[in-house]
């Protein structure tokens, strides 16, 4: 893969028609507009020999063996021909890496890919005759980044290739598309704008906040409204902080990344700060959005069901309990019964996620019937029945009585709209 597939698609020197072109500077242009920042780097990660014990009845036939790869196990020792950079262990200096078989530290064993096609070729040829992949590898990264001028984007791609200790290889992509250079059009000083906008609001409600808590003490935080308002405002500080740390990050990284073209610019960090600015964005947009309920129970149909979740939530809270350990006794089941041999109940988590498929009808039941003709489906029927048909029932019969006792409340009562202006003050 690295010698074919790999080098075609970072060194493009064809256009359509077959003709050789060159771009200045021996740049490289990936699906010609985007332009590959310095070169590629592969890193892998190790485990030493001997790792693992083995058992007195096979130590004859076996000359060692490899464990799983964690903390303690990893292999930091030289190897390999010469004093090459490749062949000797690098510290960490890039973030950890959590994968489908392990969590992975940012150092290793890497080297970078040349300028030119020719030059990567013979060197991955090289490290292949000396082996520089080895039983002990237990995972490769290829990273590179990629910059599109035309909508101002910086792609920071990671292939991962991990070699778990039951042998084979499991392969998986992360691709993040960032913009890390931001202020640039008018429209983007119009976000900028935006974003003053959003600081100056936020200095607001966090002093509105402060005098709420000091006029009412204790009694403000036995409304649960205000616990949604103090979490808003914790992520939404979250948001501003990781703004101004990331904007400054950039203006100082930046710079210094794409200072040498022969090395690899570790973008990773940035689009890491990026990716946990946006998701912190969306958690805020989110509990914006549900803080819209607050206002508008200005009318009886919406004040029937906010009244009616209230009434049943401690019902719905205690029956939770009970569905929960029967839910967990059931994947709990699946997990020791069919976790050897179906994938979907590989690991615990899995059965979780699983059941919850069942419950929406999203579920192969021949992979458990093939896996145990007995208990397969005993299990999927005896949970279906007891789980989808009595205790998701019973959710639905408290908030039905819930709501019934508030409907009957609600008809004995002066039929009279809420104002708005109430939930204002």
């Amino acid at each position: 893969f690295a010698e074919g597939p790999l080098l075609d698609g970072l060194y493009w020197g064809k256009w359509y028609n077959n003709k050789t072109f060159t771009f200045q500077h021996n740049s490289s242009y990936i699906y010609y507009e985007n332009l590959l920042l310095g070169v590629a780097q592969i890193r892998q990660l190790k485990v030493h020999l001997n790792s693992c014990s083995i058992h007195p009845y096979f130590r004859a036939a076996l000359e060692g063996c490899y464990s799983e790869y964690h903390y303690g196990a990893e292999d930091r020792t030289d190897f390999g021909p010469g004093d090459a950079p490749e062949w000797k262990y690098s510290s960490a200096s890039s973030l950890w890496h959590w994968g489908s078989v392990a969590l992975y530290r940012g150092g290793g064993y890497k080297f970078y890919l040349a300028r030119s096609k020719q030059e990567s070729l013979r060197k991955l040829e090289f490290l292949r005759e000396n082996s520089w992949l080895t039983r002990g590898t237990r995972v490769v990264f290829i990273d590179f980044s990629t910059y599109n001028a035309n909508v101002n984007l910086f792609c920071i791609i990671r292939l991962v290739v991990e070699f778990p200790a039951t042998g084979g290889a499991l392969t998986s992509s992360h691709i993040y598309s960032v913009k890390l250079l931001r202020y640039i059009t008018y429209y983007d000083y119009f976000l900028a704008s935006c974003e003053i906008s959003f600081g100056l609001l936020t200095c607001m409600f966090l002093t509105q906040e402060a005098v709420k808590i000091i006029t009412l003490k204790k009694k403000y935080f036995r409304i649960a409204w205000n616990w949604l308002d103090l979490l808003l405002l914790l992520v939404s500080i979250l948001a501003i902080a990781f703004n101004i740390y990331r904007t400054v990050k950039v203006s100082l990284l930046v710079e210094e990344l794409l200072s040498d073209p022969q090395t690899y610019p570790d973008f990773y960090f940035l689009a890491f700060c990026q990716v946990l600015y946006n998701t912190t964005v969306a958690v805020t947009l989110f509990l914006a959005w549900i803080k819209i309920l607050k206002y508008i129970n200005f009318n009886q149909t919406m004040a029937l069901l906010s009244c009616t979740l209230s009434r049943c939530a401690k019902g719905i809270f205690g029956f939770s309990i009970i569905f929960f350990i029967v839910f967990f006794a059931y994947a709990q089941l699946g997990y020791l019964v069919f976790g050897s041999q179906v994938e979907e109940f590989s690991t615990f988590q899995n059965c979780i996620f699983t059941q919850f498929r069942m419950v929406l009808g999203d579920f192969k039941f021949e992979t458990i019937e093939a896996a145990n003709r007995v208990l397969g489906p005993f299990y999927f029927i005896t949970f279906v029945f007891f789980v989808f048909f009595i205790l998701l029932s019973m959710f639905l019969a408290i908030i039905n009585n819930a709501y019934s006792a508030v409907k009957a409340e609600f008809d004995v009562m002066p039929s009279q709209e809420f104002q708005i202006k109430d939930f204002f003050r």
